[in-house]
């Protein structure tokens, strides 16, 4: 297995298993159990997907030692603040079936993350974290966060595929020593991504998927991945990107395809910072 290393030391796989959209706790389970099965051992929850228990029980019933595994799960924006990010950890553990995280991810940029980071913090340094990081963080922000607190982050989680291929973000979390990782890596596809011409003929040149030569060109970045699927073989798929290489036509092709724009919406707009503190989510 590839992996990266965090700021903190930490390793990390490059590739992992995502469960965004997969609410179905049987689906979820199953879909979880097959990707451990396939080789992966990054796997991507948050309490947000509100499928942390289906999670846990495929853990724990793939039988595979704890530390061979790297889990993730992330804090919703209405458990943010010092006393609750502490309680919303102890819930997620429960659920997770664990005694440890390998890394927690503040989900959202917005509601009272300073105290959620300071709770952190003391996490991370009790042991019960080995990592701690963010996801959707613009640069600015992080910068702030990094700035006025004692730990920086090891990762921050955000949109990444050829059609948004985040090349400012990406230099900037490089120079702080954030690691990089993309979510939505098919862009839930939009923008017909796997009928693009371009990705369709970088695929059929190297005997492989449209979804394979995105991942591949994401791992090429050193961007680590948390593709999903339900269904086996793809997840099987997914995972199988590691015996050929992009070359650097390749690479300039799918270059072409930015347009530096999200796909699904602005952390700039106030109403998506509305939206996101008046959205609950069931306990």
């Amino acid at each position: 297995m590839q992996t990266v290393t965090l700021n903190n030391g930490i390793e990390m796989p490059i590739i992992g298993f995502g469960v965004y959209q997969v609410p179905d706790a049987e689906e979820c389970e199953n879909a979880v159990y097959e990707a451990l099965m396939a080789g992966y051992r990054l796997i991507d929850t948050a309490a947000g997907y509100v499928n942390e228990e289906a999670v846990g029980r495929a853990i724990k019933r793939s039988g595979i030692p704890r530390e061979q595994l790297f889990v993730t799960t992330k804090l919703w924006v209405q458990d943010a603040g010092y006393e609750k990010t502490q309680q919303a950890f102890a819930r997620s553990m429960q659920k997770l079936q664990l005694d440890y995280l390998d890394l927690y991810l503040i989900h959202q940029p917005f509601g009272d993350y300073y105290g959620a980071w300071r709770a952190m913090e003391e996490l991370y340094h009790q042991g019960k974290i080995r990592a701690i990081g963010v996801s959707n963080f613009l640069p600015d922000r992080l910068m702030d966060l990094i700035m006025n607190n004692d730990i920086t982050p090891a990762v921050n989680q955000i949109e990444t595929h050829p059609f948004y291929q985040q090349n400012e973000s990406a230099a900037f979390l490089k120079e702080h020593g954030v690691y990089h990782q993309s979510w939505a890596p098919f862009a839930e596809e939009l923008n017909n991504m796997f009928g693009n011409d371009v990705l369709v003929a970088i695929a059929a040149r190297h005997n492989k998927s449209v979804a394979q030569i995105v991942l591949r060109w994401l791992v090429q970045r050193d961007i680590v991945v948390i593709p999903k699927s339900v269904r086996k073989e793809r997840i099987i798929e997914n995972f199988d990107i590691f015996d050929f290489e992009l070359d650097a036509e390749d690479i300039r092709q799918i270059a072409s395809l930015d347009t530096g724009k999200s796909l699904f919406l602005s952390y700039l707009d106030p109403e998506v910072a509305k939206k996101m503190g008046s959205w609950k989510i069931d306990l």
